[in-house]
């Protein structure tokens, strides 16, 4: 099940950073002497001003980059040469032993050492794709509901006993304008909250993810692969393995994404359209809107946080969204089991913990770790590969079946992927796919129809027909 988009935020979770008495993760940024402003009220205020003239989009990133980096910059540290070159070493291995596994080819790119809150920089614009799109439909929303639901609610015009402030935004209600002033507050109210919400996601995700494509998804420069010794070395703290043997595992999965991401031009559009199709179906459950409007108050953020949260938006998906959520997660499912394939092909053989690191990720992946909260937080969605073991499976069958060339040569075109039926049944797959096997597709019988048809044309007009004479 899902959970409204940007619905609930840290105050919901007293236990964890940011929440209680700090529901918007701000204390980070702006209080005491670990925040960038070393608790100077008026650099404060001065800096709460211009992060509220926000008019960039409907989610303030301005406040979401400073949320996110006062969050990780207290005890990150920067990276050491000793370790920028155990992270080179590494993928230099790496791409060496996945150049066996695989036909797609090296990027040939400079590894590099991240530390979190160069993981936040440099994975923010990719955020900003996936999440503008939702929080765009979601302020959207929100406005059209308040319009009509105090449309509704005053339908005498303004009461009276309002404070000035008040009764000045609600008498806009009616007019041509609808909201009046009171919609260009509800969207810097809005893009405030989404942005400290989304910075605080972020700044919890940099603290323990371990390399740039870890969630699944192409967040940096396709084929330039990152990894975070900080967060590899809390990583390898908690196994029985050694550092040297999780940092290689780990490089490799890191370079097979990064392989099959700029291999696969098509794919993070396709990954991304997924996510924009379900944030379309958005909607707003009327009912609510009537409890929500009392408990609004343009100059409080908590109160439109604390609004959103309460049942405004539709908790199951509409058959659209299931439609592009099974979409993605499907997707999902493929890329992260032909990693999985890949890298075990690459490594079961040489690497002594192979195995037992393989099961971690695995776990880590399939269990919801804070990649899932962190994306559910910011859109709204499960970002969980439900799939990962039938998907590998089918991809190690269809690899021992016709080579590794065959299983990557389905990544040409979309239509060629498996779909969630084939993860059913690989071997129907494998045997419907196998050269000299394969039965004719409706691509393949269409083409043959259209040969057909212009071989027919052309043998018509070769001849004269009836009353006419060749050309002179």
């Amino acid at each position: 099940m899902t959970r409204p988009p940007f619905g609930f935020g840290p105050a919901d979770r007293p236990d964890e950073p940011g929440g209680g008495d700090d529901p918007f993760g701000l204390s980070a940024m702006f209080g005491g002497a670990g925040g960038p402003f070393g608790g100077d009220m008026g650099s404060v205020f001065a800096q709460m001003q211009k992060l509220m003239s926000w008019t960039g989009g409907p989610v303030n990133w301005d406040l979401a980059n400073e949320v996110a980096t006062g969050a990780t910059r207290p005890d990150d540290v920067p990276v050491t040469a000793e370790q920028a070159r155990e992270v080179a070493e590494a993928c230099r291995l790496a791409d060496l032993w996945l150049d066996a596994a695989t036909t797609l080819p090296a990027s040939g790119s400079e590894p590099q050492a991240w530390t979190r809150t160069g993981w936040v920089a440099s994975t923010t614009p990719a955020w900003r794709s996936l999440v503008d799109p939702v929080a765009g439909r979601v302020v959207a929303a929100m406005g059209t509901a308040l319009e009509q639901g105090l449309s509704g609610a005053l339908p005498g015009g303004v009461p009276e006993g309002l404070p000035p402030e008040v009764a000045g935004l609600l008498g806009g209600l009616g007019g041509p304008g609808g909201l009046g002033p009171l919609r260009g507050v509800m969207d810097q109210v809005g893009g405030f909250v989404f942005g400290a919400q989304v910075g605080q996601a972020l700044g919890a995700l940099a603290q323990e993810v371990l390399s740039a494509t870890e969630i699944g998804l192409p967040l940096s420069t396709a084929g330039k692969p990152a990894l975070l010794p900080a967060n590899l070395a809390a990583f390898s703290a908690g196994l029985e393995v050694p550092a040297d043997q999780v940092r290689l595992y780990v490089a490799l999965r890191e370079l097979a994404h990064q392989r099959l991401f700029a291999s696969v031009p098509w794919l993070q559009a396709h990954l991304f359209d997924a996510v924009d199709a379900y944030a379309r179906g958005i909607e707003v459950d009327p009912g609510a809107i009537e409890r929500a409007v009392g408990s609004i108050d343009p100059s409080d953020p908590e109160s439109m946080q604390r609004a959103m949260g309460e049942g405004l938006f539709e908790i199951e998906p509409t058959p659209a969204q299931q439609a592009a959520l099974a979409r993605l997660e499907t997707a999902l499912a493929l890329v992260e089991g032909w990693v999985d394939a890949v890298v075990d092909a690459a490594c079961s053989a040489t690497l002594p913990s192979a195995a037992a690191l393989r099961e971690t990720v695995r776990r880590r992946r399939a269990s919801g770790g804070p990649a899932e909260q962190t994306f559910a937080t910011l859109v709204g969605l499960q970002l969980r590969p439900r799939r990962l073991r039938e998907a590998a499976a089918l991809w190690a069958a269809v690899a021992e079946n016709g080579g590794p060339t065959a299983r990557d040569a389905l990544w040409a075109h979309p239509d060629l992927l498996p779909s969630a039926e084939d993860l059913d049944d690989p071997a129907a797959f494998v045997a419907r796919t196998a050269p000299g096997n394969a039965t004719e597709t409706d691509w393949d019988a269409g083409l043959r129809d259209l040969d057909k048809d212009l071989d027919g044309t052309l043998d018509d007009d070769s001849s004269d027909g009836p009353g006419e004479q060749p050309p002179a």
